[in-house]
């Protein structure tokens, strides 16, 4: 069993700054590549930013210079570090991670809230 526990979300006003943590527990054999998405109401998930396991990262545009996407391997931990938040920022945030070796699967968190507002 693999879970992903998400924290950090909240209210914010613009401008302000969040920051993401996700951790995974479970039987892991290998964390590959780990992500943060997120839905706002009435629109598809998107991809937020995704880091691999050696560190290379890819953001979504709306997002670069104002988001960054770190992890910690050992503690199996991604972050995502949120600054210059916008209203458009607002939406549920989920974590993802791809396990395995010769078998990869990928997890989702339960999802965080954050909301961009005055």
């Amino acid at each position: 069993q693999v879970q992903l526990v998400e924290s950090g979300g909240g209210l914010v006003q613009p401008g302000g700054s969040l920051r993401l943590s996700c951790v995974v527990f479970g039987s892991i054999t290998r964390i590959n590549a780990m992500g943060w998405y997120r839905q706002a109401p009435g629109k598809q998930r998107e991809l937020v930013a995704t880091i691999t396991s050696g560190g290379d990262t890819i953001y979504t545009d709306s997002v670069k210079g104002r988001f960054t996407i770190s992890r910690d391997n050992a503690k199996n931990t991604v972050y995502l570090q949120m600054n210059s938040l916008q209203s458009e920022d607002t939406a549920v945030y989920y974590c993802n991670a791809n396990i395995g070796v010769f078998r990869r699967n990928d997890y989702w968190g339960q999802g965080t809230q954050v909301t961009v507002s005055s």
